[in-house]
């Protein structure tokens, strides 16, 4: 198994936990939503999430493939630049990237799909890329 995501970006989200990133991060998307809007479920939630992210890493490895797009990286572009289309530029979604660029993450309704989506797209692309 390979290391997909890190422990220590999981810890940092985790301090901004009641908005769901590290459950975003570690590609638990419908929790991160739940988290989001209710901080963390009201903050118990996100103290019990704590102790629940070395689990998460492990499966977060397990599920997803490593390749030569790092999901770290990945994350703090969509996280930073994803309005301008940044991460897509990162893994060669040019197109979206410019329509990205222009629309404001295609009026904020692409950033927040891509919110829920960007693991898996991420390790498309790895899968697409990685030698036989």
């Amino acid at each position: 198994m390979q290391d997909t995501h890190s422990k220590a970006v999981g810890y940092v989200l985790w301090l901004f936990g009641f908005t769901g990133a590290h459950r975003f991060y570690y590609g638990k998307p419908i929790s991160g939503t739940i988290w989001f809007f209710t901080f963390g479920l009201l903050g118990i939630g996100w103290l019990i999430d704590l102790f629940l992210i070395p689990s998460m890493d492990r499966e977060a490895d397990s599920r997803f493939t490593a390749g030569p797009f790092d999901f770290t990286l990945g994350w703090i572009l969509l996280t930073f630049l994803g309005l301008l289309g940044g991460h897509r530029l990162y893994v060669g979604k040019w197109v979206t990237a410019i329509i990205y660029f222009f629309t404001g993450g295609l009026f904020l309704l692409g950033y927040l799909y891509d919110f829920w989506t960007w693991n898996e797209q991420i390790s498309e692309r790895n899968r697409e890329t990685r030698p036989y």
